[in-house]
């Protein structure tokens, strides 16, 4: 029986880096010699990234808060049962860029009553459960402005400052509560000082008897 992996996610508002600091993360871990399974959300799967097209649209954007919830646990659903659970249970770590906490952080300030949001949790993770969760934490004017020398602006980002705001109020909130899991790394460093931050942080609470070698 192989032994059950570990879970990693990368959170955050805009421009903060997840997708570069979630690719070198993976890179370092497979250095180690652990299998690793690189994903996102939303997406992640086949069917996860049709949801991720429709979502990420101006209609996507137009659903009210609550319907965008239970369509982001939908994707989110699929991609922990064909890709994540999977890959845990054959003993592969997997990086996630977002997961269950964008939920709670882009449409609970939107109205999304707390309870509907851990319910639709409770059924789209059920116990897979990230094991460890770097909340990348920057300015939202400074993010959003990364993100628009990369490319437009998605309905989402382009959403008023206040709402990003709101946003990185909630991710702070949930590392707050969840100081087992969060880690809060502060996303204005240069990416070389975040990745070296991220990495010390998986070489003390997860890495193990690994982190000598």
């Amino acid at each position: 029986m192989a032994v059950p992996g570990k879970f990693i996610t990368l959170e955050g508002g805009e421009g903060g880096g997840k997708s570069t600091q979630a690719r070198a993360l993976a890179q370092s871990l497979r250095m180690k010699g652990l299998e690793v399974v690189l994903t996102r959300e939303p997406g992640g799967s086949p069917w996860a990234e049709r949801m991720r097209k429709a979502l990420l649209t101006q209609e996507g954007r137009a659903l009210a808060p609550v319907e965008q919830a239970i369509m982001f646990a939908a994707a989110r659903a699929d991609h922990v049962d064909t890709v994540i659970l999977p890959a845990l249970a054959e003993g592969r770590w997997v990086v996630c860029d977002r997961f269950a906490d964008s939920t709670e952080a882009y449409q609970g300030p939107l109205g999304t009553p707390a309870e509907v949001l851990e319910l639709l949790k409770m059924v789209a993770v059920g116990p897979t459960r990230p094991d460890l969760t770097f909340v990348l934490d920057l300015p939202p004017q400074v993010g959003l402005a990364r993100a628009a020398e990369r490319e437009a602006l998605d309905p989402f980002e382009a959403d008023e400052l206040a709402v990003h705001e709101a946003r990185r109020a909630v991710f702070l909130d949930i590392a707050a509560r969840e100081p087992h899991r969060c880690v809060v790394v502060d996303a204005t460093a240069a990416p070389d000082e975040i990745g070296a931050a991220i990495w010390s942080v998986v070489r003390e609470r997860l890495l193990g008897t690994l982190a000598a070698i």
